[in-house]
């Protein structure tokens, strides 16, 4: 196994650099959010900062509702192992738009940094595949990255990645902790076009 050399930050940015209006982002409990906002404080980015487990359903609802929109949700091992189930219902429900992508540091970053499960034997891209999940695949280099980066706009979803990063946790920059606030934000950024 070759060591893990990728940075969460560095991870999301060069996931968020080819951006287009049409990408709807979620960004899973804590550092996943924090490395959102670190990026960029886009009103298309919903954060959900006391929500565990709930990433990947909140991306496969906006999914299914905004068929125009690419919808990628980031998150983290700790939340992806918290909401597994949700990845049954992602395969079913076949949701072209979607990309999901599991920061996988191997701990609970938010907690202290004790293991989760993907320190040892469980692999969460066999859990997707097994799921019915059609594309996944573990990213351990810059150059895969790059790849997956370009891929966001175009890859026929759903589609399931982990990036395993170092457990090297940068200072956090939070997102709007206002829920109304964040809430209303992202609806209108979302049905900017609907609202008279």
């Amino acid at each position: 196994m070759s060591k893990i050399t990728l940075q969460r930050r560095d991870v999301v940015g060069t996931l968020l650099a080819p951006r287009k209006p049409n990408l709807l982002v979620v960004g899973g409990l804590g550092s996943p959010s924090w490395d959102i906002a670190a990026t960029d404080d886009n009103p298309q980015d919903f954060c959900l900062v006391g929500a565990m487990g709930l990433a990947v359903p909140v991306g496969l609802g906006l999914a299914e509702a905004r068929p125009n929109n690419r919808i990628l949700v980031i998150t983290g091992d700790g939340e992806m192992l918290m909401g597994i189930g949700s990845l049954s219902t992602v395969a079913h429900a076949r949701a072209r738009n979607l990309m999901i992508v599991v920061l996988d540091n191997e701990q609970y970053g938010e907690t202290g940094g004790q293991p989760t499960h993907t320190a040892g034997d469980t692999d969460l891209v066999a859990i997707a595949a097994g799921s019915g999940i059609r594309t996944t695949a573990t990213i351990r280099t810059e150059n895969e990255l790059n790849e997956l980066a370009l891929s966001i706009h175009e890859i026929d979803g759903p589609a399931f990645y982990v990036v395993k990063v170092t457990p090297d946790l940068p200072g956090a920059v939070y997102p709007p902790l206002d829920g109304a606030f964040a809430k209303d934000r992202f609806r209108m950024a979302v049905l900017k076009d609907q609202i008279t």
